[in-house]
């Protein structure tokens, strides 16, 4: 079975986001990184179905040549080789960008299986993987938390609202967003860190794609004490309540 697992390399969440100039981005020189935490569990999902049925995980990651850091931080963890489409422009790519340049250097590998995370923890569009099967014009299904193999047709648990799950049946092959919590995550061995050194990374060039959407500004949320007392019988206060968020904060209509 040959899986793909695309993972991301985000700021650390101990980090306290600095902006650039310009507000559209994150002073990265300032940052440190890290593996994306949901990507951190689809690994560990396709090191798991590897271990079960067989075959080559490869890791694939778009972004600068930073993200070498978790590429090999996954190759240390069990993955086989990985594909690293480098390019600087694709640190801050929305979902649109990011998939079509992970397709194009995917494209030819033929998988049997893509993971990715639900979302990323820095802007969190939750559309990379559904716009990938796109691209690919592969089957696929999100927010997974259990996933049954037999042959070439797939059994997944989809989490839903309020509790409630769904199991889908659906063939190979296939892309799969993997919700945080599957499983338990399995971190890198000294024995492992040095077998990473030697597994191949492929280089890919970025395609040619014009974003869906551009970041025009960014701000840190500001802090302040805002709280409003609001007086009268309980009935009073609720109806004054209603009025405000009608009214002020326009939240309900």
């Amino acid at each position: 079975m040959k899986i793909a697992v695309c993972i991301k390399q985000v700021p650390t969440r101990e980090w306290q986001p600095r902006l650039n100039d310009s507000k559209t981005w994150i002073r990265e020189q300032d940052a440190s990184f890290e593996m994306n935490e949901p990507d951190a569990y689809a690994l560990e999902e396709a090191l798991r179905l590897k271990e079960k049925h067989g075959g080559d995980v490869v890791v694939c990651s778009a972004g600068p040549s930073r993200v070498a850091q978790v590429i090999r931080e996954a190759l240390a963890r069990g993955a086989d080789r990985a594909i690293h489409v480098e390019d600087d422009g694709l640190a801050s790519a929305d979902a649109f960008v990011t998939a079509e340049a992970l397709g194009a250097a995917m494209k030819d590998e033929k998988f049997d299986l893509i993971l990715t995370g639900l979302q990323s923890d820095d802007q969190g569009f939750a559309q990379v993987g559904v716009i990938l099967a796109e691209r690919l014009g592969l089957a696929h299904a999100t927010i997974i938390m259990e996933v049954q193999v037999d042959g070439a047709q797939l059994r997944v648990k989809r989490e839903l609202e309020g509790g409630w799950f769904q199991w889908v049946a659906m063939p190979l092959p296939a892309v799969l967003t993997i919700q945080s919590g599957i499983n338990q995550l399995r971190y890198a061995t000294l024995k492992g860190i040095m077998a990473a050194k030697k597994k191949e990374i492929r280089k890919a060039s970025a395609a040619a794609t014009s974003p869906k959407q551009r970041i025009v500004n960014l701000y840190v949320p500001e802090k302040g004490k805002k709280t409003q007392l609001i007086g009268g019988t309980p009935a009073e206060a609720a109806k004054e309540l209603v009025r405000r968020l009608r009214e002020e904060a326009r939240v309900i209509s």
